[in-house]
């Protein structure tokens, strides 16, 4: 394992992969968003959307990532905010001499929340990403890797995720194995150079040019990227955070633990106890 302090993360640009996981954008009430954009294959994911950029103007200027709270937003138009349970994965970005990104190497991966607002006639999937600090979650322990690969740095590692309420413990996301990814490895790889390269700004999608933030942010030479999203639990699907809840996302190494482990370490507020694990607890407060 790997330790990683938020604050050094400050530096690197933020951005997710969208409609990576079977079912997601459906549950989530956002399928119909992606109408317009064309895919290269039944399977691929829709696109990518930026939720940080180091140096920005607007508000995705300001670094919304932490490893232990979750805060509210402000606005009291819609709190309707889902954990999005993911592995995050921590890339070396590397450039041409036009400032091109043409390499993304992988270093670490391990727990992320993209959590996301369900805000109704948001034209960007950015509106529903960053809504000041702590409204991202990144563990501080992370799985060293070469790859991200199906049969390789993701081969045995799992995604679960639970919303701890008073004394209950719900799953939030149905626990899956991270192979399972539409796209992973190499391919996953590719098609984000190519999404970088090509994909523009449109009002007729929810998408952006991140390509083009990567050299607003003066070519930033890593990035923490969000892979996609798992499926809910029924309970996941319909519930929403609340003051006082706490959000769990736990990336585990399915040849060293079972579920089963996972639950009761959650269930006995011991997951920071679990070997072979990376975890993410946030505590879900008021905005001050």
């Amino acid at each position: 394992m790997r330790d990683v302090l938020i604050s050094e993360l400050t530096d690197a640009i933020g951005f997710g992969v969208a409609g990576n996981f079977a079912g997601h954008l459906e549950q989530a009430g956002e399928a119909s968003d992606f109408r317009s954009v064309r895919s290269e294959a039944a399977d691929a994911p829709k696109g990518i959307f930026p939720w940080y950029v180091p140096g920005g103007e607007t508000f995705l200027g300001t670094f919304p990532v932490t490893s232990d709270s979750l805060v509210l937003p402000s606005s009291q138009e819609s709190l309707r905010l889902q954990i999005e349970p993911e592995v995050g994965v921590l890339f070396a970005v590397g450039y041409d001499a036009d400032g091109r990104v043409v390499s993304l190497r992988p270093t670490a991966v391990g727990a992320f929340n993209d959590c996301s607002i369900r805000r109704p006639g948001a034209t960007k999937i950015s509106e529903k990403k960053n809504w000041g600090p702590a409204s991202k979650g990144f563990a501080t322990a992370l799985f060293e890797v070469s790859d991200i690969d199906p049969a390789g740095g993701l081969r045995t590692l799992r995604i679960a995720s639970f919303l701890r309420r008073g004394s209950e413990v719900h799953e939030y996301g149905i626990d899956s194995p991270a192979a399972e990814y539409s796209y992973c490895g190499d391919r996953l790889i590719s098609w984000m150079l190519d999404r970088l390269a090509n994909q523009v700004a449109s009002a007729q999608t929810p998408l952006e040019d991140v390509g083009a933030l990567f050299r607003e942010a003066g070519r930033p030479e890593r990035a923490v990227v969000g892979i996609g999203a798992t499926r809910y639990t029924d309970f996941g699907e319909h519930n929403f955070l609340d003051v006082g809840d706490e959000s769990l996302v736990i990336v585990y190494d399915g040849a060293v633990l079972g579920r089963s482990d996972v639950m009761f370490a959650v269930a006995n507020r011991a997951e920071f106890e679990l070997s072979g694990a990376s975890v993410l607890a946030q505590q879900v407060t008021a905005t001050a």
